[in-house]
């Protein structure tokens, strides 16, 4: 039976309470109908940030497998798979679990898996046949680890591991290529794994676009192929990977990919990017550092644009030049950035005004702190009532506030042509 919209999802009109998805969207829905705080997403903008990705992927022979847990919205897992997508990357077992229960057949889980309780799980999913599932090792102790497992729980057939190489300072991953290499060859002599490639974040060895942290990522992305050359001949039968790439550095990854031979028609392997955020993209952090962003590309260069966006309404106006919003932490993302103030309306549906000049400067649970530029603030630019649109950074920690999302047809458009639902 199809899940009924209810109290609890936050920002839907009164009278969407009861009715399915499908019976609320068959109405006709405009986005003035909704409550404040809201997250709002931009159909247009996801289609041409999907189209985008695709084509420069398929370009560089390429494969996506998106990270995942940046939505946790198998409704936008499922338009990456139209789009061409090999797969859907994952960060836990639980999140794993999310997947297969919504009938996704292709993942990677960007981690090691050691719980015993989710092992035992994973063998019992193995017994379909359609099953593709990898992922990652990164020591000796994991592999004994799973290893325990799996032969307790009697799997099917063997597990697709990758070995993750890391760096110093990094994040998970053997920290040097013949740590790594002992840990493929101790897979390479299991039983019930079986070694299927390297696997690695680049994304935790730098924070800008610096030449140092260029240095650093391509310096890493180097070493992997390292990696992987150096133990391919224990790959047992079966397709192959060398994955990494965030949604930060895939420009880096491709050209290091490309001298690997990425795309080759004479090898089987599979150089994957798990970008996540590109669906989405962002106003903040992911503005300031992807090579897609629209202020850094070039005329002809690819560019993403911002699918989602925060709206907030003034609730109070306690001194000169300053307004309280009624979103705050619990709804809009803080983490890599505070929102971005860039108009003001009467109410939803209506026109947007630009303010300029304005600013977050501070957010608590549920109020963000608008300070007006002079100009705007003698002007009265946001009373009590209003409502403010707000650039957001970092979808990864925008979409676990929200069980479910409005879709626009296009930033110009105020009529909702579909609800996202999360599951985080």
């Amino acid at each position: 039976m199809p899940a009924r919209l209810d109290t609890n999802d936050k920002g839907i009109p009164q009278r969407a309470v009861g009715m399915t998805v499908d019976e609320f969207l068959a109405t006709g829905p405009r986005l003035s109908e909704f409550w404040t705080p809201l997250v709002v997403l931009d159909d247009a903008a996801m289609r041409h940030n999907l189209a985008t990705m695709g084509t420069w992927c398929s370009e560089r022979g390429l494969e996506l497998m998106p990270h995942g847990k940046t939505t946790m919205a198998p409704a936008l897992w499922q338009r990456q798979l139209d789009a061409g997508c090999l797969g859907i990357t994952l960060a836990t077992m639980g999140q794993v679990r999310t997947a297969r229960g919504f009938g996704f057949d292709s993942i990677m889980l960007a981690n090691s898996a050691v719980d015993e309780r989710s092992l035992r799980y994973l063998a019992g999913e193995l017994v379909d046949p359609g099953l593709r599932f990898v992922c990652w090792v990164d020591s000796i102790a994991t592999v004994d680890a799973m290893e325990r497992a799996l032969v307790a729980a009697q799997a099917p057939r063997r597990v697709d591991v990758l070995v993750e190489l890391g760096a110093p300072g990094g994040r998970t991953g053997a920290r040097t290529v013949a740590e790594a290499t002992g840990v493929a060859e101790r897979v390479a002599a299991s039983t019930v794994l079986r070694l299927a490639g390297v696997a690695g974040y680049e994304g935790s060895l730098a924070h800008d676009r610096s030449e140092a942290g260029l240095t650093a990522v391509r310096e890493y992305l180097e070493r992997q192929v390292e990696l992987h050359e150096g133990i391919r001949s224990l790959y047992g039968e079966g397709e192959t990977y060398v994955t990494a790439g965030g949604s930060a550095y895939f420009d880096i990854v491709a050209d290091v990919y490309a001298d690997a031979g990425a795309g080759s028609v004479d090898d089987d392997t599979h150089f994957v990017l798990r970008s996540g955020a590109y669906i989405v993209h962002d106003d903040g952090f992911y503005r300031t550092i992807s090579p897609f962003d629209e202020a850094r590309a070039g005329e002809d260069a690819p560019r993403f644009v911002p699918a989602m966006r925060g709206i907030a309404r003034v609730v109070s106006h306690p001194e000169p030049g300053l307004a309280l919003l009624d979103g705050g932490k619990r709804d809009f993302p803080f983490d890599e950035g505070l929102p971005i103030p860039r108009g003001v309306a009467a109410d939803l549906g209506e026109e947007w005004t630009s303010l300029t000049g304005a600013e977050i400067s501070a957010m608590n649970d549920q109020h963000s702190y608008l300070r007006l530029a002079d100009e705007d603030a003698a002007a009265g630019a946001a009373p009590i009532g209003v409502v403010v649109t707000l650039g957001l950074s970092h979808p990864c920690t925008a979409f676990d506030k929200w069980r479910v999302l409005p879709v626009v047809a296009s930033a110009e458009s105020d009529l909702v042509i579909d609800l996202v639902r999360t599951y985080f």
